[in-house]
């Protein structure tokens, strides 16, 4: 077990038993970015996740170091100084202690060392993880417990620092998840319930298709989202009180035909109709319909692909096998695109023979070794006992 590894870098190297907080991976079942348009969201966290090991200490620095990405110790003072460092993890935690000083948050010195099994760069949201639980266990060090609605927003915020404009879907699913539960959010105005998911003998897998995705400045997202924000700002000539995709309909949309970017109207309405598939995933794991789950993740998937045009051919290579497999009941992209992940829905008894062929298939056909994770839907942030 990976905590297990870290907490015995840990003794070994500071003499101390730390505190182990863990911080969980997350998937998204549907609602593919729709939280920056104030939309609807039903994610879930996973057991994959980032351990961090932390004790307080009287060297007056917050000292950070794992082993398990690249090797790095970095020490920052309190006020978020530091000194050079490589790793890109680093600019995270210097991101994040900068806006604590800003906002008069009590910071005490710290020993951390990090490391997890999430997959970088496969859609289940690591930056998250990393940003909130270090949040979380600096809030724990300093004896100033901050609510986890304020570490979403501060974790949102570090990752805008450094140039992504996330929403706040994947801070809100790794702090708040439930064991056996999807998380909905509405992400107008942050009011979430849990929903849970009735499909015994049905079982979720990640199959990564080894297309490594790196959201950045100027990144295909940020320019999805700059679409977005065109449509509402020609909406609002014509309804003053509109103020995100939110409270955009179809027939907004054909008002506006004329003045707006073809690309940008397919982009909105891909978000308009995403929004539907929420509800519609919703009621099908509630009510235990795993036909029509699989309808509304393949469904979702080709919008992605036709309508927002963040997969790749890969990503859409892998979908269409599995549309073609028996027992893979339905499967989609996930994440920001470009690479990353599926999720697949498949029913128990038939999954080691559907997962064979599906990667056997993959690979035939992009030369490309696919692996895959079976996903179980654990709980939030939290302290871990070993």
């Amino acid at each position: 077990m990976v905590y297990k590894t870290i907490t015995a870098f840990f003794k070994e190297n500071y003499h101390k038993s730390p505190l182990l907080i863990k911080a969980p991976g997350r998937i998204n079942l549907i609602g593919e970015h729709t939280d920056y348009n104030q939309g609807l969201v039903l994610p879930a966290s996973i057991e994959k996740g980032i351990y961090f090991a932390v004790t307080d200490n009287h060297d007056n620095v917050i000292r950070i170091e794992t082993f398990l990405t690249q090797p790095e110790k970095i020490e920052f003072t309190l006020k978020g100084e530091h000194k050079a460092f490589t790793s890109f993890w680093g600019n995270y935690f210097k991101a994040i202690i900068e806006i604590l000083v800003a906002k008069n948050y009590p910071i005490k010195a710290m020993n951390c060392v990090f490391g997890g099994d999430i997959p970088i760069g496969s859609g289940l949201s690591s930056s998250a993880a990393l940003c909130c639980g270090f949040i979380y266990a600096l809030s724990k060090i300093s004896g100033n417990e901050i609510p986890r609605e304020e570490i979403a927003l501060i974790a949102q915020e570090a990752e805008h620092k450094i140039g992504l404009n996330c929403g706040l879907m994947d801070q809100y699913a790794v702090l708040f998840g439930k064991k056996g539960n999807a998380f909905f959010l509405d992400c107008k105005d942050l009011s979430h319930r849990y929903i849970p998911i009735n499909l015994e003998g049905y079982s979720w897998v990640l199959v990564n298709s080894n297309i490594k995705h790196n959201l950045v400045v100027d990144s295909e997202y940020n320019k999805r989202r700059i679409s977005c924000e065109n449509i509402v700002r020609n909406v609002k000539k014509l309804r003053p009180e509109v103020n995100s995709l939110r409270d955009v309909t179809i027939s907004d949309l054909e008002k506006i035909t004329e003045k707006s970017n073809e690309t940008d109207l397919k982009r909105a309405k891909y978000i308009i109709d995403e929004n539907n598939r929420v509800l519609r995933m919703m009621n099908a794991l509630t009510n235990g319909d795993e036909q029509e789950v699989g309808r509304i993740l393949n469904e979702g998937h080709w919008a992605m692909s036709t309508q927002y045009e963040i997969t790749t051919n890969e990503i859409d290579a892998l979908v269409t096998i599995g549309e073609n497999l028996e027992g893979i009941i339905g499967s989609r992209m996930m994440g920001g695109g470009f690479g990353g992940c599926t999720i697949n829905l498949i029913e128990t008894a038939k999954l080691d023979s559907s997962i064979s062929s599906l990667l056997k298939a993959y690979q035939n056909q992009t030369g490309i070794a696919a692996e895959y994770y079976h996903l179980a839907i654990d709980d939030g942030v939290k302290v871990i006992e070993y």
